[in-house]
């Protein structure tokens, strides 16, 4: 069956009916403290409470899902520093579908563990001096394994996109139009699906990402109009957002619908998962809380204003959780 090249409203309909008995619809929320605080009408979408503990699982089982009975026997290979790696590894038990996963040794020991917990095997190695998709693609080659990309796949942003999807839906059954959406930053994924569904059924909601200071590839490319890498691999307390650079198919869809991409430092970040435990009740990840983060220090006006925050997960191991909470 032929499709479109790059994914539309209707295939992330679709791929919101195949998940729908598998994934959390998670809430959206009006935040008392940050409308008040930041004088707008701030709602947030805590994927942190989301199968796996993050938006990942929506993308991994829209894809996983349609393999074929072959594919299926056959198994999946992915790569990812934690919740990718939980995604794949959880909709692959649910399927009964043998994955192995390839994770950077500096993966927080959470993201290794958990991925572990639902069946996976994990093959490690150095983020620095390796590279995760070589090493996954030779798996791939050796046992005939399929590989399921991070973010840079048709059924991966469509999955992410249900995100948005329900954002608008839930937004209109609450009475509330979004003048803003502001979602966290990695490869893309998140943020193109997201921002098809979003623009095709609100076209008036402008479209913001926010990456960590000194890896905004994602920025950089869509101000120079080419793609873009970061220089470093590692080096930021957002192990989730850890990407090199966008792919050809997130870039192209980011390119027609974000306005712009914020940055926001360590510093900012571990506040903003401070804030979401003191006054929003929630545990959120460093890159999870970047968008939140790009609110509370001030980088957007968002004054009068109704927008969304999206946050994107809670996977914290505990030493950096409390350095947040002390910090």
């Amino acid at each position: 069956m032929s499709r479109n090249k790059y994914p539309t409203l209707k295939d992330i309909q679709e791929a919101a009916e195949r998940i729908k008995d598998v994934a959390v619809k998670t809430p959206l929320l009006r935040s008392a403290p940050l409308s008040e605080q930041l004088d707008a009408q701030i709602f947030i979408k805590p994927e942190n409470l989301q199968r796996v503990g993050a938006f990942k699982f929506r993308g991994a089982y829209n894809r996983l899902c349609q393999l074929s009975d072959d594919q299926k026997a056959r198994g999946v290979v992915a790569f990812s520093s934690g919740n990718h790696a939980q995604g794949v590894a959880a909709a692959a038990k649910l399927l009964g579908i043998k994955a192995t996963i390839v994770m950077p040794s500096d993966a927080p020991a959470m993201k290794l563990e958990n991925t572990l917990s639902y069946g996976a095997e994990v093959v490690q190695c150095d983020r620095e001096t390796e590279s995760r998709e070589e090493i996954a693609a030779a798996i791939a080659a050796k046992q005939g394994t399929v590989v399921v990309p991070s973010f840079e796949d048709f059924d991966i942003i469509c999955g992410q996109g249900t995100v948005g999807l329900e954002i608008i839906e839930q937004g209109r059954d609450m009475g509330v139009a979004f003048d803003g959406f502001i979602c966290p930053v990695g490869g893309g994924g998140l943020m193109s699906g997201c921002a098809t569904a979003i623009k095709s059924l609100s076209p008036d909601t402008e479209i913001y990402g926010v990456e960590p200071e000194n890896f905004d590839d994602v920025k950089r490319s869509l101000e120079s109009g080419e793609i873009q890498a970061n220089s470093r691999l590692g080096g930021t307390i957002c192990d989730a957002l850890l990407t090199q650079s966008p792919g050809q198919m997130t870039f192209e869809i980011m390119r027609k619908y974000v306005k712009s991409i914020q940055t926001v430092n360590d510093s900012d970040i571990l506040q903003a998962v401070k804030y979401a435990w003191e006054n929003l009740k929630l545990v959120v990840e460093p890159g999870g809380a970047v968008a939140l983060a790009a609110l509370l220090s001030g980088h957007m006006d968002v004054r009068g204003k109704t927008f969304c925050v999206v946050l994107s997960g809670g996977n914290v191991d505990a030493g950096t959780f409390e350095k947040a909470i002390r910090s």
